[in-house]
Formats: structure tokens, sequence, C-alpha cells
């Protein structure tokens, strides 16, 4: 028996399908562009809708003095600046002099910045927070740009029993943590104050009184006892000279920053 395969025609045609739905959604009669035309409104409404967007024009530069205030203010909301330190980040910005000049005048007289105000925070902020002496204090500011007649009524408020008082309790801090032996731990006790500025005088006597304190031969130190009888140009050459050695095994040498 031949099995043939569908005609599509007689007895074996294919069941037609239905025809499909039109998807669009239908049309109101009042709203059907066939019967009334196009909209009007819509026409108007149209072509707007394709208009490129406006671009935004540049700014207009500013004028130099405006740029020389807000380098000043981001200056200013950092920390608070000298007025040598504000004029030397204009200057680089590229600002004027003579306008570098008129802002400063100006902040001075509405009391935006005030160098004898500076000195004084600065020295009791780096005196009780760092133990530093006069001497590192007068050199942080004249870095600064201080005048110096400001930095000299600065340090004339921070009295040597201060300094004195804070050199003790600097040598107990670090004597806490110090171990060997006493000629060793003298030197470096009082290389550690000489770093922070203090004179001989009073690093010698703060290192002398606290290991008397926590040592019965603290009398017996034999450099200690040979510097104590030096001259005092020599107590200075001699606190310098281990100021530096420190420095250097530390590398923290100011001429090599």
């Amino acid at each position: 028996m031949t099995i043939r395969g569908r005609t599509g025609r007689g007895w074996d045609a294919a069941t037609p399908r239905p025809p499909r739905r039109s998807r669009k959604r239908p049309v109101e009669p009042e709203n059907d562009p066939d019967l009334w035309g196009p909209d009007p409104e819509a026409a108007e409404v149209a072509p707007e809708r394709r208009q490129p967007r406006e671009e935004k024009k540049p700014e207009p530069p500013k004028d130099e003095r405006e740029r020389a205030r807000e380098i000043c203010l981001n200056q200013l909301g950092v920390r608070p600046r000298t007025r040598s330190e504000l004029a030397t980040a204009m200057t680089k910005r590229g600002i004027s002099a003579e306008i570098v000049e008129e802002v400063l005048d100006r902040y001075d007289e509405v009391g935006i910045i005030d160098d004898a105000a500076f000195a004084r925070a600065w020295v009791e902020s780096r005196h009780y927070g760092k133990g530093l002496a006069r001497r590192a204090l007068g050199q942080e500011l004249r870095r600064r740009g201080v005048d110096q007649e400001v930095i000299k009524g600065a340090l004339a408020e921070l009295e040597v029993e201060t300094e004195e008082v804070t050199a003790r309790e600097l040598v107990e801090r670090k004597l806490r943590t110090m171990r060997g032996d006493p000629e060793a731990m003298f030197r470096k006790l009082v290389a550690m104050l000489a770093r922070k500025g203090y004179p001989p005088g009073i690093a010698f006597r703060a290192v002398k009184d606290v290991l008397a304190q926590v040592s019965d031969q603290a009398e017996e130190f034999t450099e200690g006892r040979k510097v104590w009888e030096m001259g005092w140009e020599a107590k200075q050459e001699w606190a310098e000279g281990l100021a530096l050695e420190a420095m250097d095994s530390e590398g923290e040498r100011p001429d090599r920053v």
C-alpha cells in the first residue's frame, strides 16, 4: 500500500486559521484622524518637542580679586594661616602682587587674618601638645613668615618655669620605656630635649632631677657630672651635637627633609 502525502486540496486540505486580531487600540470616533483630520494643537506642539536642548553657555572668567578671595578662603578652611602663607598661596596661582596686598590688607582690617593671634595659639598648642620649647617654636613661626617682633611677644607668654615643668614631664614619660646603661640613657634624654628646643641648662636639670628620683646613682653618672661642670657654651655645643646625632639616626635631620 502506498501512502501519499497531503496535497492540501479536497479531503486532506488544512483547516484554515482564524484571522489574527488587530493589536491596535480602538480609536474613539471623535479622535479618528481619518474622519476629522490631524489635531491642529498636536501639530503645533510636536515641532517644539523636536527642538534640540540649549547648550549651557560657559561661565565668564572670574575676576582676579574674586579668585584671590577664593584661594584665601580655601586655605583658611583647612587651618588658620599667616599673612605670609596666604600671600605665597596666591602668588603660586598667578595672582598679581597688587591684588595680593589689597586682599590681605582688607582681611587684616576685618580680622580674618591676625599673625599675633596665630602666633599665640601656635605657641600654646605646640608646647602643650608636642612639648616644644621656645627655641623650636620660634623656628616654626619664622618658617611660616611671622614677624620677629610678633614671635617675641608670643614666646614671652611662655614662662621659663613652664618649660622646666614640661621638660621634666617629657623625661619622666620617656624614661618609662627606656632600659640600659645609665650613661646612654642620660645622653638620649638630653638629646630628646635638645631636639625639642630646650636650652642645655633646663635639659640637664630636668634629666638629672628625674634620674635622681628613680636611681640613687644618678649623681654618680660620669658623663653627667662632666657635662654639669662645663661652661654654658660647651653645654650648648654638646647638647646640639647629641640632638644632631639622634636626628641623623632617626632620619629627622632638617637638611635632609
